[in-house]
């Protein structure tokens, strides 16, 4: 059955995932800032706060989409009636 291998996936994500609490992810972040040089209160250190947030975002983002024709099947593209409604 090819959904239980992505079931456990996603479970080991999340279960990683949880193991960080908000408190450790800021302070990963803010020390992954301080290496790149930013100095705490500045904007700049605030932004690349910022980018670290919308970069995880966006790796959770790719992971549920690479994850979307698993569980729902490829996109089926249906021809322009679909989309138009004009059931006369």
């Amino acid at each position: 059955m090819r959904i239980f291998p992505a079931l456990s996936l996603i479970a080991m994500a999340l279960a990683l995932t949880a193991c960080q609490t908000a408190e450790e992810i800021r302070a990963a972040d803010e020390a992954r800032c301080s290496s790149y040089g930013f100095r705490r209160g500045t904007e700049n250190f605030a932004n690349c706060l910022m980018n670290q947030d919308l970069s995880r975002r966006a790796d959770q983002r790719a992971f549920m989409e690479s994850n979307d024709d698993f569980f729902w099947g490829p996109s089926i593209v249906v021809g322009p009636g679909y989309y138009h409604h004009h059931w006369h």
